[in-house]
């Protein structure tokens, strides 16, 4: 196909511009709770770990879950992931919002990690379907990148700038709209892609693969406090096993979750 006629139009355009908005929310919601936090925390009556795993959590779940949910785009479609990831998103922050326990705060913030990992594979994957032209893509893959970037800078500014002004949960509300704004649009603007012959979803491979992630966070995080205890020391062993179950896996796997041979 020719450069020249592969030039994207207008819709692929303002497309981006629709699906770098979420980008930005679920890179911002990285770092958003740094200043937030204090207040956060006092509202809901928050112990030391609670606070930490209140910040942390969310990373951990979006790490974990994002080659699960690329493999999932996969099978029942790009666009379609994106705009349940962007509904659940929505939803699980207006819950956040309402909490009274930070236990419940800590819980639907890992749900957010889970929904965030719907976001960023998604989006990548149909900027490849949307530009065809080589500059074009290398444009709009370096927009999509500024975004994540923006976000995480973004993110404690705005947090500041919410609790300073109104109530804690204004720092969860504040990615509804545009949520709303994808799950109106994207239909419309955004193609739908998914593998003519993906396989089926691993479900051991999905539970090995958030596991080893989490486990090895876990003793990373457990370790920084305790020191070289027997709880961190094993959490990383375990974490490092599953992993290593889970790469043996995919080599015997007719439809792995990562291609090994890449």
């Amino acid at each position: 196909m020719s450069s020249i006629a592969a030039k994207a139009t207008r819709r692929e355009w303002i497309g981006l511009a629709v699906i770098t908005l979420p980008c930005l929310l679920y890179s911002m919601d990285l770092t958003i709770m740094t200043l937030a936090l204090p207040t956060i925390s006092a509202a809901l009556y928050a112990t030391n770990a609670q606070m930490l795993w209140m910040v942390d959590i969310y990373g951990f779940m979006v790490a974990g879950s994002l080659i699960t949910m690329g493999t999932i785009g996969d099978r029942i479609g790009r666009r379609r992931l994106l705009l349940i990831g962007a509904a659940a998103f929505g939803i699980i922050s207006v819950l956040a919002a309402l909490v009274k326990s930070a236990g419940a705060l800590i819980l639907l913030r890992a749900l957010l990690g889970v929904a965030g990992a719907a976001l960023a594979p998604s989006t990548l994957s149909l900027i490849r379907n949307m530009f065809h032209n080589k500059n074009e893509r290398t444009t709009a893959v370096g927009i999509w990148m500024a975004s994540f970037s923006a976000g995480a800078v973004i993110g404690p500014l705005l947090g500041g700038i919410l609790i300073t002004h109104f109530h804690w949960s204004s720092v969860f509300l504040i990615s509804v709209p545009a949520m709303l704004l994808l799950l109106a649009l994207g239909p419309w603007l955004l193609p739908e892609y998914r593998d003519p012959a993906p396989g089926r979803v691993d479900l051991c491979s999905v539970l090995l693969s958030l596991g080893a992630v989490l486990a090895v966070v876990y003793g990373m995080k457990e370790g920084a406090v305790q020191g070289l205890s027997w709880s961190p020391v094993l959490s990383l062993v375990v974490g490092v096993a599953l992993a290593g179950v889970f790469l043996h896996r995919q080599t015997r796997l007719a439809y792995p979750m990562v291609d090994l041979q890449l």
